[in-house]
Order: structure tokens, then C-alpha cells, then sequence
């Protein structure tokens, strides 16, 4: 069973940074899409960014085009959100999850595919 963890969560000022990391354990993450979501107090969970298992492909959400960057590191097994200018409304549960596996470094990720592992989630919260 994959089992991924997230890291990097806290809090963080509007306008402020953070980098998230997920990784996993036991199991290899090349051959599988990754992505991260988010769940904001009361609404439900979003898709924010994809990454392929190539690493060629990359997906955002319109809402945090130009300021979030996913990443993988398959050296390393993880993969990271680093996350620029951030704003109050993103306050939520941010999740990692994988897709796939995909064999033979596949160039697919979709924001709204089917992610078959979870992880349990990091808590951000954007306040002052």
C-alpha cells in the first residue's frame, strides 16, 4: 500500500511562502501521476496542481497559476508545492495524492483524474 506523507504546513502572513513536501515510503513514486489539493474550512476539496510521472507535464488551477510550483524529486521519493504570495482564503488542508501507476515515464496528469492514494493532509493558514 502507498503510503504518502505531507510536511510543510504552518502559518504564514498574506503575501508569505511556503514549500510542501510529500513523501512516501516502501513504495516508488516514479511511475505515478502525483497532485495536490486542498480543502478550505466548509467547502470542498480542490485540485491546485499535477505533476507527471515524466515530470514533463504540469497542471495548475487557474486561481494559483504563476504563483504555486509543483515539483517531484524521484532521487528522493517526494514531491513539493512551493507556494508564493499567499492569500487568507487559502487557509485550508492541503493534500498529496498519486495516480497511476503509469509505466514508461508517462507525460498524463489531470486535475481531475482518479488519485488512487491519499496522504492525510498539511494544515495552512494564511493569517496575519
Amino acid at each position: 500500500q502507498l503510503q504518502l506523507v505531507e510536511s510543510g504546513g504552518g502559518l504564514v502572513q498574506p503575501g508569505g511562502s511556503l514549500r510542501l513536501s510529500c513523501a512516501a515510503s516502501e513504495f516508488s513514486l516514479d511511475d505515478y501521476a502525483l497532485g495536490w489539493f486542498r480543502q478550505a474550512p466548509g467547502k470542498e476539496r480542490e485540485a491546485v496542481s499535477c505533476i507527471s510521472s515524466s515530470g514533463k507535464s504540469t497542471k495548475y488551477a487557474d486561481s494559483v497559476k504563476g504563483r504555486f510550483t509543483i515539483s517531484r524529486d524521484n532521487a528522493n521519493n517526494t514531491v513539493h508545492l512551493s507556494i508564493n504570495s499567499l492569500k487568507p482564503e487559502e487557509t485550508g488542508v492541503y493534500y498529496c495524492a498519486a495516480d497511476g501507476p503509469y509505466y514508461g515515464a508517462s507525460d498524463y496528469c489531470g486535475l481531475l483524474a482518479y488519485y488512487n492514494y491519499w496522504g492525510q493532509g498539511t494544515h495552512v493558514t494564511v493569517s496575519s
